[in-house]
């Protein structure tokens, strides 16, 4: 699944990403290979000490790692080329649309807390084009603009 929403985001290794759940870092190891830079939103500090832990261990310095909710993205440095979110969503949060380059990719798993549907945004006008790619299960997003806690 890692691999699949990666590729979705078509990247050049020029783009900015934010990464919504940073969890073991493995797919913020990855970006951070495919991207320029990669900012990884957890919930979870146990979580986050271990994934700045696991990727200081592996020598990536193009990722900065924040606490707080992720449904809120990480406005002090967008617009991003592309958003990924690791957890499932009711619907795309409001805020991450707008952190959103024109241009840009968001890959977000969109459903109920039981299924999803992965689905790929492209921002052309201002306005959000999807495109559903496959049935998924993700944890849900919890935060302001996910699931209530």
């Amino acid at each position: 699944v890692h691999a699949r929403a990666v590729e979705q985001l078509m990247l050049t290794g020029k783009e900015r990403v934010l990464e919504i759940g940073t969890g073991s870092a493995y797919q913020t190891a990855l970006l951070s290979e495919l991207a320029a830079q990669v900012f990884s939103v957890e919930r979870y500090r146990e979580l986050l000490d271990r994934a700045r832990g696991v990727l200081q261990q592996a020598g990536v310095r193009n990722v900065s790692l924040s606490l707080g909710d992720g449904s809120l993205g990480w406005r002090e440095y967008a617009p991003y080329d592309g958003i990924v979110v690791s957890a499932g969503a009711p619907h795309v949060p409001a805020a991450l649309e707008e952190q959103l380059a024109e241009g840009g990719r968001l890959l977000i798993p969109v459903g109920d807390k039981d299924e999803q549907m992965l689905t790929l945004f492209i921002k052309r006008g201002g306005r959000l084009e999807r495109r559903d790619i496959t049935p998924v299960r993700f944890v849900p997003l919890i935060g302001a603009q996910g699931w209530p806690s």
